[in-house]
């Protein structure tokens, strides 16, 4: 007991150890508690930061900081234009073609699984099958009760939706805009000693901007790269699985092994056990290998210093906090929290007494 009351005297002795844990503490707490009512204002103000790059780069080439921003939020606004009247439609017709397929997919698989037993009578038996294939159905049958559930919720989140896009780029704009005199209102109620903070902040902009930037390009290459191989073996819905394979990436280890069941259940039900469902599987396999082997490499190096084990807790951890957008924020996240971890010893350490 002793031994935890000194570690906490002589931690929180520093009054800069208890400025960024206070700083931490607060920001959590408005997540957890306001998160839902503030969910335009923190997505706006994720939006913002990750723009902030573009605008400085153009205010570096010599343009003013109200045209830069200009500039850079016309080309946000047109890009999630392209986006939702482009790209959505698109997809939304591949998405409803392949619901109406679904029966005829799962009446294939259902008759290739009764067929297990006949050609490896050693490997699967008849109850084995039917207790899989009553598995199965229980499944799509939850699955189904699900996408009611959705539809009936749509009207809610089409308002939600439409909310979304009139506030989130007025306060885009606003955000970059008055960047500068934001930063000045939120510092005026902190200490004028905040080294630690300023560390941790040095840090976790640095990794987050290489990060975000990296991820970016990493999505456009392999949605790139799968649309091509994709339309170049004519396999059904092209674009749709394209999108997910390129989304796919967002959310480490996990997101290739649960995206490759729709891959190969797609083009399974396309050609069966031929030569082209082989060579759609190996070109996918291949784009998948480079991927993590070439393109991550390249385009993060050892930005992200994160071992495996860490990105998974955080994807578990995060995503069960906040759901979808607490996976798709995990490393960033999980980046502030090891940049905490880095710099407290040091200066834990640095505050003993001699």
């Amino acid at each position: 007991m002793r031994l935890i009351t000194d570690w906490f005297k002589r931690t929180f002795s520093d009054p800069q150890i208890v400025f960024l844990t206070l700083i931490l503490a607060v920001g959590f707490a408005i997540v957890l508690t306001m998160g839902d009512m503030l969910a335009p204002v923190l997505a706006s103000a994720v939006i913002a930061y990750l723009l902030e790059g573009l605008v400085v780069v153009l205010e570096d080439r010599g343009l003013p900081r109200l045209l830069a921003v200009t500039i850079v939020f016309v080309a946000f606004v047109l890009f999630v234009t392209a986006v939702l009247f482009g790209l959505m439609p698109l997809l939304s017709r591949q998405v409803t073609e392949l619901v109406q397929q679904l029966p005829n997919i799962i009446g294939t698989a259902q008759n290739a699984l009764m067929a297990l037993p006949e050609r490896f009578p050693d490997v699967v038996s008849p109850k084995q099958a039917e207790e899989i294939l009553s598995a199965v159905q229980s499944e799509i049958a939850s699955w189904g009760q699900d996408v009611v559930s959705v539809s009936v919720s749509s009207v809610v989140g089409v308002l939600t939706i439409l909310v979304y896009l009139v506030l989130m780029p007025m306060l885009v704009f606003f955000f970059l805009k008055d960047k500068d005199i934001i930063l000045r209102w939120f510092t005026s109620f902190m200490p004028g000693e905040r080294g630690l903070a300023d560390i941790v902040w040095v840090e976790v902009d640095r990794q987050i901007a290489n990060y975000v930037r990296g991820k970016f390009w990493e999505i456009i290459i392999v949605w790139a790269a799968t649309l091509l191989a994709f339309t170049y073996f004519e396999l059904q819905y092209a674009m749709l699985l394209a999108v997910l394979v390129g989304l796919s990436v967002v959310i480490p280890y996990v997101g290739a092994t649960v995206v490759t069941i729709p891959v190969v259940m797609v083009a399974w039900f396309q050609w069966g056990w031929g030569q082209d469902f082989i060579w759609v599987t190996v070109a996918y396999l291949v784009i998948q290998a480079l991927d993590g082997n070439v393109l991550v490499p390249l385009l993060f190096g050892e930005v992200v210093s994160l071992h495996p084990i860490a990105i998974i807790v955080a994807i578990l951890v995060f995503g069960g906090l906040w759901g979808f957008w607490g996976v798709f924020f995990a490393i960033p996240l999980a980046t502030l929290v090891n940049a905490v971890l880095r710099a407290w010893p040091t200066r834990g350490i640095a505050a003993r007494p001699a």
